[in-house]
């Protein structure tokens, strides 16, 4: 498996997502994944299924030391007491002594970042995690982090595909030796049935979902976390490290812009950053 290379962490480029894969599924999926070649997992208190992934952790017959393990965050644990006291639960749900990445999974309007940030400087002490970062924060928020924090800010999560630009935040990262995390890189399902993927697809015997996949890691410092559940998928989605997209062919992706429905989705992250709860 490819990694990207951040200031202190080596994250594979590939990743399972497990948002809205919840009990035996989940489990059964993270299973899987791990026994097909994922080495990173991804998951969130939110998701409501860390049992669940830390029970295929458990089942996999790979080496805790193996395996890259991100957690999120809930907005309702951002204060200082409350970043301690959710992810000691966290770890206890998944079964582990210790997170390889801990992300803020939403910036709150209310709750100072630095206050967050201090909290999770105290655990990387503790040895409860290994490496931070962030989720869905805009370019100036990112920078704002940086600037606050004791500990290296590795990762900023945010919703990236075809259909959703984010070429400004990317160089940032690429610049800064920050991984950008593409969430939902397959715009829950839309690329699959894109004419422009599944012609740059038949070209190489890969299929729209892969080659969406193959835009993004083929740019630098991303890494995509596409969710699946199926081995087959599972197995398609890592299997895309032995080809590579022509200039021109990745400019013809960059220039998609999707169907209404997905614009509107992709405004989103914009209106949840509001939200004050």
């Amino acid at each position: 498996m490819d990694v990207v290379e951040t200031e202190t962490a080596r994250i594979p480029t590939v990743g399972l997502g497990t948002w809205q894969n919840t009990g035996t599924e989940c489990t059964q999926t993270v299973r899987t994944a791990l026994e097909t070649g994922y080495r990173h997992i991804d998951t969130a208190q939110q998701y409501d299924n860390e049992n669940a992934v830390g029970r295929g952790l458990e089942q996999a017959e790979v080496e805790r030391d193996e395996i890259f393990l991100t957690t999120k965050l809930w907005r309702s644990n951002l204060h200082y007491d409350d970043v301690i006291e959710s992810v000691e639960e966290s770890l206890g749900r998944l079964q582990v002594d210790y997170i390889d990445l801990l992300l803020i999974h939403w910036p709150h309007p209310r709750v100072p970042v630095e206050e967050t940030l201090e909290a999770m400087v105290e655990l990387s002490n503790r040895g409860m995690i290994r490496h931070i970062g962030v989720s869905n924060f805009t370019l100036p928020q990112l920078k704002t982090a940086r600037e606050l924090s004791e500990m290296p800010v590795v990762v900023n999560q945010v919703l990236y595909h075809p259909y959703k630009k984010q070429s400004a935040l990317q160089q940032y990262c690429a610049r800064h030796g920050i991984a950008l995390t593409a969430y939902s890189p397959l715009a829950r399902g839309d690329v699959l049935t894109d004419a422009v993927l599944k012609r740059i697809g038949d070209r190489y015997n890969r299929s729209p979902a892969q080659v969406s996949l193959r835009w993004l890691v083929q740019q630098d410092s991303v890494v995509a976390i596409p969710k699946a559940s199926s081995r087959e998928h599972l197995t398609q989605n890592v299997d895309i490290f032995d080809f590579s997209l022509t200039g021109e062919e990745m400019r013809r992706i960059n220039d998609r812009t999707g169907p209404v429905r997905v614009r509107l989705r992709n405004k989103l992250p914009r209106l949840v950053r509001r939200i004050p709860v």
